[in-house]
């Protein structure tokens, strides 16, 4: 059966989709980290320890990492409008048990269930998006999809901060609530069925493969955050990340034996494809590190109030929801690789300036984190652009899938790799930046780690063969 868009599907109905994959992704986006700044009053709430508490942020990311290639590979399978609807519905009723919860464990429990439906928004727009718009209408429409993370992404404390503060911190999850099923309405209006390409042979979904990567991914974020807390050489962290490369072998033999294996050999195989994975993984991990460990550098040095670390964000976030719908479409014209070299460029520049004043006035962290916010838009979208070009009609799904998990275990694999290096360099008098003269040397050596990072990543940008998209 054909994947294309119906010559009838109406020109309102495909503003109607935009909206209703923009606005899910921006839910999905405010969703993760709108709690952050109410972590205090939840805990106060329901009690539980600081490390307790903390769960309620880093259960949706485990989740997520888990769950967005369970997502793109059911594509291959299942029709996406009812999946993606499905999917919605799931987080509203994560939503609903959270709103409601009486306790911190059940708080918990409700967070992991708006993860399992979040899961779903990312990889099945983009899915939507590869499938229904050809290749030179995609750059644009992803590059909403990427103004609408950048913005979720930045203003989901500030939101948290502000709503929490006035009307309690269950009001946010009554709101995701609400928003969840208006979302899934809109949905089963605006989406036209996106069918599963036809195979020559009949399709065989490999649970044991899924479940295999499915553990690999979970462990492997989950003993970096047990490292963040317990240090690396703790019991949990080496059980964790001793089942992790024990089941990562696993998925390897799997991959090589099974007849249809959840992740093709063929992908592993597409070096334009990986390259993407590789760049998507390094990026989210240096901009996430960013929006994470800003708001405690200027709260803790600058002695900044929750609500006005999270304005600091404000810049980055208000660049990327500008410029990533202009460069979405540029991704369309010109080589994506030419963007992303340059939003590499401009990252690397940015961390490293911010390495340098790291502690100094809170503008100068704000004219960094500006930075970031341009170079994430000049990433995202060409990146995603990239992947989707390497990949045929039948590799989109399961492709986007890992792709997408990609970059949320980047964003997850950040936050507590830097957090560990803040730990450890906190009782250190100087920093590693030789230039570095400030009070806050730990903080410079986290955003001079972040720097490295994205040096990686445009190492590999280089690589990438040229291709205009």
């Amino acid at each position: 059966m054909s994947n294309q868009i119906n010559s009838n599907y109406s020109r309102d109905s495909n503003k109607l989709l935009i909206v209703v994959l923009a606005l899910s992704v921006l839910m999905a986006a405010i969703t993760v980290d709108m709690v952050t700044p109410v972590l205090d009053m939840i805990g106060t709430d329901l009690g539980g320890s600081e490390a307790q508490v903390s769960w309620v942020v880093s259960g949706v990311a485990l989740v997520l990492a888990i769950a967005i290639p369970f997502y793109g590979r059911l594509s291959d399978f299942w029709e996406v409008k009812k999946l993606f609807t499905i999917g919605i519905l799931i987080l509203s009723i994560g939503s609903l048990i959270c709103a409601l919860a009486p306790s911190l464990s059940i708080l918990v429990f409700g967070r992991m269930v708006q993860g399992a439906g979040m899961a779903s928004i990312p990889v099945l727009s983009v899915v939507v998006i590869s499938k229904i718009y050809p290749p030179g209408q995609r750059g644009g429409i992803l590059g909403i999809i990427a103004g609408c993370i950048g913005i979720g992404t930045a203003g989901g404390p500030i939101f948290g901060g502000i709503i929490g503060q006035w009307l309690g911190w269950n009001s946010l999850f009554w709101i995701v609530f609400s928003l969840g099923l208006l979302i899934a309405i809109g949905a089963q209006i605006s989406m036209q069925k996106v069918i599963p390409t036809d195979s020559e042979e009949p399709k065989i979904f490999d649970i044991l493969g899924g479940i295999l990567l499915g553990l690999t991914v979970g462990l492997l974020l989950l003993g970096i955050t047990l490292a963040d807390t317990y240090g690396f050489g703790s019991y949990p962290t080496i059980v964790s990340l001793t089942i992790s490369l024990s089941t990562f072998i696993a998925l390897i033999i799997r991959t090589a034996t099974a007849k249809q294996p959840f992740i093709p050999p063929i992908l592993l195989k597409n070096r334009l494809y990986l390259n993407s994975v590789l760049i998507a993984f390094f990026s989210m991990f240096a901009y996430f590190s960013i929006l994470v460990f800003v708001p405690l550098l200027v709260v803790e040095v600058n002695e900044m109030t929750p609500g006005g670390a999270g304005m600091i964000l404000l810049p980055g976030g208000a660049a990327v929801a500008i410029l990533s719908p202009v460069v979405g479409k540029l991704s369309d014209r010109v080589k994506p690789k030419i963007l992303l070299i340059a939003g590499l460029i401009v990252m690397g520049i940015s961390t490293l300036f911010m390495s340098l004043f790291a502690g100094y006035q809170p503008i100068f962290i704000s004219i960094g984190v500006l930075g970031i916010g341009v170079s994430f838009a000049l990433i995202n979208s060409p990146a995603n652009n990239i992947a989707v070009t390497a990949l045929s009609k039948e590799q989109v799904g399961v492709g986007m899938g890992l792709f997408q998990g990609a970059l949320y275990l980047g964003a997850g694999a950040g936050a507590a790799l830097i957090g560990a290096l803040l730990s450890v360099r906190r009782e250190f008098m100087s920093a590693l930046n030789p230039f570095y003269v400030l009070n806050a040397p730990h903080y410079s050596d986290i955003f001079l780690a972040v720097t490295c990072i994205t040096v990686i990543a445009l190492i590999i940008t280089f690589s990438l063969r040229n291709q205009k998209s």
